[in-house]
């Protein structure tokens, strides 16, 4: 074998890293169905540009996610490169990038969801369904995902479902949840009307009309426990207490010393931060003098 034979030899066994193919394009009657969709979502908007959003729940809706080919389909309709659909698509979290399951049942973690419940939520489902964070069942019925915060903090812990509310709910009441969906059972939400797939969710945020007969009459607005501001304000009554604050105890609170051997009600949250005081940090105990120089330290 001669030195150029053997230099050809070598760099055929080296990977060269070869750039990804372009994406290919929909079937002609797909393409020519979503552009004239997307062509009534463009007209919305006095720059283009703007229907990016929409757009990409447009083309979630035709395969459940967001593929290389509709992000290059939003990329030819709306005039951008393929790295501004992609710096989009890749930054909101409700845009999926792999196949996923028909419901999306999403677990609110953050800080409050999480200490009323909602890590235990979480963890139950994940043993249920055998699954981790963002996988799916075999039978294509459930994604299961922690979110940070489906901004219901009023009904913790609230599970979400294609974007709808389930409020106030306990481990078994998830799981419950998520038998009836699998077995392709009417599911309601806490507040609206009854679940549709993932991706009939995704046309309704792409904004066309929810064309199922009484959906739109079934869709709720905010639940009680959201407008108790809005009735103190109007001069109405509350339903529900209203914790006063700590220097005016509520005349029917019990004294304090008959909660002193009482442990915190709730489990501890992953997300809470170790508190500064002197039952967590001996070395600095937390009182008035404890700011203060010592007569030794003022000399």
């Amino acid at each position: 074998m001669t030195t150029a034979e053997r230099d050809v030899s070598s760099q055929a066994a080296v990977p060269l890293g070869m750039p990804q193919l372009p994406a290919p394009d929909y079937p002609a009657e797909v393409r020519e169905r979503l552009a004239t969709d997307a062509r009534e979502i463009i007209a919305r908007y006095p720059d283009s540009r703007s229907a990016l959003l929409p757009m990409l729940h447009l083309v979630q809706s035709e395969e459940g996610h967001v593929t290389r080919t509709g992000m290059q389909f939003c990329a030819e309709m709306l005039d951008l490169t393929a790295a501004e659909v992609t710096a989009v698509a890749t930054f909101y979290t409700m845009y999926r990038r792999k196949p996923s399951g028909d419901y999306q049942v999403g677990v609110c973690t953050n800080t409050l969801c999480a200490v009323m419940g909602g890590d235990a939520i979480f963890d139950e489902l994940k043993a249920y369904l055998d699954l981790g964070n963002q996988e799916t069942t075999e039978d294509g019925k459930v994604t299961l995902e922690h979110i940070e915060c489906n901004a219901a903090c009023d009904f913790a812990p609230v599970v979400m479902v294609n974007w709808e509310f389930f409020d106030n709910q306990t481990p078994e009441s998830a799981k419950r949840l998520v038998d009836d969906l699998r077995a392709g059972n009417d599911v309601h939400p806490t507040r609206g009307a009854k679940l549709c797939t993932f991706k009939e969710t995704a046309r309704i945020l792409a904004g066309f009309p929810d064309q199922r007969p009484g959906a739109v009459e079934e869709s709720g607005g905010a639940g009680p426990a959201s407008l108790i501001g809005l009735r103190m304000a109007k001069g109405e009554e509350p339903a529900a207490r209203v914790v006063t604050q700590r220097a005016e105890p509520h005349p029917q609170s019990p004294p304090p010393d008959a909660l002193a051997d009482q442990p915190p009600a709730g489990h501890p949250s992953s997300h809470d931060a170790p508190q500064q005081t002197s039952a967590s940090d001996p070395a600095h105990p937390h009182s008035a003098s404890a700011d203060e120089p010592t007569e030794e330290e003022g000399a």
